[in-house]
């Protein structure tokens, strides 16, 4: 294989507008349609840094470079549009993190691709809102953190407190959030303001192995490690008051609930089942990848339908399991407010995933198209007006939840119809790592990590205090680069910026 220099790199590189960059065809072999990433001058440099990187002779191993990851997907397949970097993009298996892609349902040769959804299904993001002020918790922070972490189960091989048998498990797996209300979990309108009311209708927990329930059963109901939170936040900044009325919050200083989480070791195990069956599938239906960690099969085929089948499982396991995580977290509040959460306003504002494949309806060249949209490490963001968002937000266009690192800010985003038709209605997740977890550990010190949340008035409770590490702020990409990025290039909008005062980890 010849190694091109970072000059001949550059020359498939093409700036659009201050914000995105086109990667034309030829970049990598293959391709059928263009790439694009959008970035400002701090993560274009990021961005090119790792591009030049991966120009040394010699330099193999690892992943990647974000750019080339991009332009290996748009030579999958039945792929349509153009395959979208967002802000907070990084190299990533198969599909860049942050990179979206859309396939047309009606063509025959179009793929699913498990590594365009990634291993941590229906990974996603919860926010709660209160009536209650900063001043009304500062003086029980501590409690009110220790209380949070003492009721929602966290860190590696946690177990859930909800109880769960077998039959439970093949309920939940297919019934989603309906499952959790049944149970008595959640509240009725927590449904409503849940990307689709919380529940895919494809799941069928028949095509879910046995290895990925015994996984998934004892672990419902909990946060897990890595860049999962729950977070106690307070409302910084609003940029949209309206909008952000329209969601019930009011006023700067407001308490928020921010919740980060997905569907654990059984999305996992879903994911790494389906990549074994696709290779096969493949070889027999002679699938071309640029690289084998695209693996893929045809939309129509047993494999891709048992995938989306599989995958819809695991979407639905992760809704039951942030409405787990909420109704422990509305317990922990009225245990130190000795309220009810009603009383508390303790309503979800929006629940949205950004690990997932879903079938939607887009238009391109003008033509209404079916289309199956992956979305890893980006977030649905659909304009005012669209038929699936919910009543409250129709006017506002999707409320779009951008979490932040550990000790930095959040943001509420809102959905924009030139995201509708720039990014098949798509925006960033969150900062994106800028380090390898490897080079976290290497150059960053826990201690150091969390005396400096301290010295920033956070109350942190952690599992693993060495994973800290990991999840330092200096290990991702400032995510006010990204959201202000999205914001300027029109595919998203700012409505509300939250700063943590508590933050829960594994």
């Amino acid at each position: 294989m010849v190694v091109r220099s970072y000059d001949e790199e550059l020359k498939y590189l093409e700036r659009l507008t201050p914000h995105s960059w086109r990667i034309k065809k030829g970049f990598q072999p293959n391709m059928n349609v263009e790439g694009v990433f959008y970035v400002n001058s701090q993560l274009e440099r990021l961005m090119l840094d790792e591009l030049r990187n991966s120009c040394r002779p010699g330099d193999v191993g690892g992943f990647l470079p974000g750019v080339k990851q991009i332009a290996n997907v748009a030579a999958l397949p039945g792929i349509v549009g153009r395959s979208v970097g967002l802000p907070d993009v990084h190299a990533g298996y198969g599909f860049a993190i942050g990179n979206m892609a859309a396939f047309d349902m009606s063509n025959p040769e179009s793929v699913v691709s498990p590594g365009g959804v990634g291993f941590d299904i229906n990974c996603g993001v919860r926010l709660l809102r209160t009536n209650l002020s900063y001043k009304d918790v500062q003086p029980i922070q501590e409690q009110l953190a220790q209380s949070m972490f003492d009721h929602i189960p966290v860190g590696v091989g946690s177990k859930g407190i909800i109880p769960m048998n077998a039959q439970d498990l093949e309920e939940a797996l297919e019934m989603g959030m309906d499952w959790s209300l049944r149970q008595g979990y959640v509240w009725a309108e927590d449904k409503e303001h849940c990307e689709e009311f919380g529940r895919m209708l494809n799941a069928d927990p028949s095509r879910v192995s046995t290895r990925a329930k015994k996984r998934g059963l004892p672990q419902l109901g909990t946060l897990g490690a890595g860049n999962h939170y729950a977070e106690i936040q307070v409302v910084d900044e609003i940029y949209d008051p309206w909008a952000a009325s329209k969601m019930g919050v009011e006023f700067k200083g407001q308490v928020c609930v921010m919740i980060h989480s997905g569907s654990r070791g059984f999305g996992h195990q879903v994911a790494t089942d389906a990549l074994v069956q696709m290779e096969k599938a493949m070889k027999r239906d002679k699938i071309d990848t640029n690289d084998r960690q695209l693996a893929c099969a045809r939309i129509s085929s047993k494999e891709g339908q048992d995938y989306l089948k599989g995958m819809s499982c695991a979407a639905n396991f992760a809704w039951v399991n942030r409405s787990s995580m909420t109704f422990l977290c509305r317990q922990a509040f009225a245990k130190q407010f000795n309220m009810a959460p009603d009383d508390l306003d303790m309503h979800v504002i929006y629940d949205v995933s950004h690990n997932i494949a879903k079938v939607e309806e887009h238009f391109i060249d003008g033509k209404q198209k079916t289309l199956l949209v992956h979305r890893k490490g980006s977030t649905r963001a659909f304009p005012p007006h669209h038929p699936l968002i919910p009543v409250d937000y129709q006017l506002t266009g999707q409320p779009v939840l951008i979490g932040g690192t550990m000790g930095t800010c959040s943001y509420v985003l809102t959905g924009t119809e030139r995201g509708m038709l720039e990014t098949f209605g798509s925006t960033c997740h969150g900062a994106g790592r800028a380090m390898s977890r490897a080079k976290s550990r290497r150059n960053l010190d826990y201690q150091q990590v969390l005396s400096k949340m301290n010295d920033l008035g956070i109350s942190v409770r952690v599992a693993s205090p060495k994973l800290v590490m990991e999840e330092a702020p200096e290990s991702y990409k400032n995510v006010t680069d990204v959201v202000d990025t999205c914001h300027a290039a029109g595919i998203s909008k700012k409505c509300i910026k939250l700063k943590p005062i508590a933050v829960i980890k594994g």
